[in-house]
């Protein structure tokens, strides 16, 4: 994968987090948008994780033209600016994933198998934007609306006649974008055990990741709940 960010010192933060995984192999590095299109041309990797804010082209103009000429390449925006409209740009311009610099090292391990894998993945604080947005009609409802529609064809079984009370308690306060560990500390669970029943929950609604449990949650009216603990 090829890793694009400004800051030498970003750049050889989010190598080391990613060498803890065997499975991914960092092929390059960019310190701005254009030589990460350029990067990404010459070595053609499964994923690129790109910074919002670089000098010249910047990481949403790379995002556009890395996912209109070599569409073999997933690409993860990572970034210290969340707001909606970044949030938008970037999946307007064809963007597989966007995390957060502040997120848990894990998130971003989980959001680079994801969109190799052909999946889309949002860190849990993006999606909970992303369902306001749904909720309120916000300016990111255009650019997340791919993702949902497909969703919605699949989500025609109450919920209640798929998950469990307790699964209930743990996809609302997904779906108000809270992490594995901030689950278990509301509902007393271990993390573990929420994790177990994140998973569940996914086969359950035959859905691929968080963000489209996140989706899910939102459609079934659980993500105001959510806040409470689900009660």
């Amino acid at each position: 994968m090829l890793v694009a960010d400004d800051e030498a010192l970003v750049r050889a933060a989010v190598r080391a987090i990613l060498a803890r995984d065997p499975g991914i192999e960092v092929v390059a590095e960019a310190r701005d948008g254009q030589e990460a299109v350029d990067a990404v041309r010459e070595h053609r990797p499964d994923v690129a994780l790109l910074d919002i804010q670089m000098p010249g082209l910047d990481g949403i103009a790379a995002a556009e033209r890395i996912h209109r000429e070599l569409p073999g390449t997933a690409v993860v925006m990572l970034t210290t600016l969340g707001e909606d409209d970044f949030i938008a740009r970037a999946l307007r311009g064809g963007a597989d994933g966007f995390l957060l610099k502040a997120d848990d090292p894990r998130e971003l391990l989980t959001g680079v198998h994801a969109v190799a894998g052909g999946g889309a993945y949002l860190s849990p604080k993006v999606a909970a934007r992303v369902v306001a947005g749904l909720r309120t009609g916000g300016p990111d409802v255009a650019a997340v609306r791919p993702l949902t529609e497909p969703l919605a064809e699949r989500l025609t079984e109450p919920l209640a006649e798929r998950l469990t009370q307790r699964e209930h308690a743990v996809l609302a306060l997904v779906g108000c974008g809270l992490s594995n560990a901030e689950i278990g500390r509301r509902l007393f669970l271990v993390e573990g055990t929420v994790k177990a029943h994140v998973s569940a929950i996914l086969a359950k609604l035959g859905v691929r990741n968080r963000v489209e449990a996140a989706i899910a949650a939102y459609e079934a009216g659980l993500v105001g709940r959510g806040r409470d603990g689900g009660r």
